[in-house]
């Protein structure tokens, strides 16, 4: 990844309908994401019947249905993803999709994916972490809820089914959404890829785009964001999603981060090259100075342009004789 692999998390943003899931790859395409990403599951093999729903998941559906009524209306089948997969073709965009089941980690494989994208809640899931790992895939982790020892747990499970380190990158997370900024704890990032020597990133959950601009400018080189067409949709996710244009002022500011970080090597730019003759100084004159006489203090000084000689040899200069007749101002 030579430069910031933006990832555009449609999730289950498309409420079930693979009409609104290709108007999401279309839009995701258009705001310049590199990838679109959304989520494979079989409700049955995902949830128990009664498992309950997280608090904002109640709060952004209805109250009375347990995880598998909705994860049910969510679902998609593999006529689905292949004409989604399609569609990301067309529009010049990554298609992928995490898996929640072994049934789903396979499907995606025959269906080609590139990359495998691990989910904070699965971090846990030893028979999951080993059957990912397997397929020697390039792995992207992400790690809301969990600290240091289950992520190292987790990695060392993926390496030992045959994923090499260099082949992960661990994404700094928080699985709340929103996130509140208190909560977001960026240098936990930086953390991780100095504790396991490994490509860093972030999934962001929190309200608006600042968070993973900073996290671009902190050296993460993988960006998840959520995203939907419309906020106001019924449905899990969407309350804590960006919407198209936001999405597409988050990936414009974070590319604009990109070229400003720059190559670290301190150097006068092209655009600033220009300036160093009318910002910088040079020795000149302060008065009228005869050949013969000795230079000092009391008649040369220090001005602008920066054509003449450069005033760090001020200290070589003074003492000496001057060559020839100068004028006041006269650089030497």
């Amino acid at each position: 990844m030579d430069r910031v692999f933006i990832i555009a998390e449609a999730g289950v943003n498309h409420n079930g309908s693979v009409e609104l899931a290709e108007k999401m790859v279309d839009a995701a395409a258009e705001a310049g994401a590199d990838a679109v990403k959304f989520q494979t599951f079989r409700a049955e093999k995902l949830v128990t019947p009664k498992a309950q729903k997280a608090a904002y998941q109640q709060k952004n559906t209805e109250t009375s249905e347990f995880q598998l009524t909705m994860l049910k209306k969510l679902e998609f089948d593999e006529i689905a993803h292949r004409q989604l997969i399609g569609r990301c073709r067309k529009k010049g965009i990554m298609f992928l999709s995490t898996p929640f089941d072994h049934e789903s980690i396979d499907m995606l494989n025959n269906l080609g994916l590139e990359i495998f994208k691990i989910p904070s809640g699965e971090i846990t899931n030893l028979p999951y972490l080993r059957h990912i790992g397997s397929l020697k895939k390039r792995v992207i982790l992400s790690t809301g809820m969990a600290d240091i020892g289950e992520i190292e747990d987790a990695l060392d499970i993926l390496e030992s089914a045959g994923t090499s380190r260099e082949n992960i990158t661990v994404l700094h997370a928080n699985t709340m959404y929103p996130t509140p900024m208190e909560d977001v704890n960026l240098k936990a990032m930086q953390t991780i890829a100095c504790t396991f020597g490994c490509e860093m990133g972030y999934s962001d959950h929190t309200l608006g785009i600042e968070v993973p601009i900073a996290a671009v400018a902190m050296g993460a080189k993988v960006i998840e964001k959520h995203f939907t067409l419309d906020r106001s949709m019924e449905g899990p996710d969407h309350r804590a999603s960006l919407e198209p244009q936001e999405l597409e002022a988050m990936i414009k500011a974070i590319r604009n981060i990109e070229k400003a970080l720059g190559s670290g090597i301190k150097k006068p730019s092209p655009s600033e090259r220009p300036n160093i003759e009318a910002a910088r100084k040079s020795i000149v004159a302060a008065r009228p100075i005869d050949k013969g006489e000795r230079f000092s203090e009391e008649n040369l000084a220090v001005k602008r342009p920066g054509s003449g000689m450069n005033p760090m040899r001020w200290d070589e200069i003074i003492g000496t004789i001057a060559q020839k007749d100068y004028r006041t101002d006269e650089t030497l």
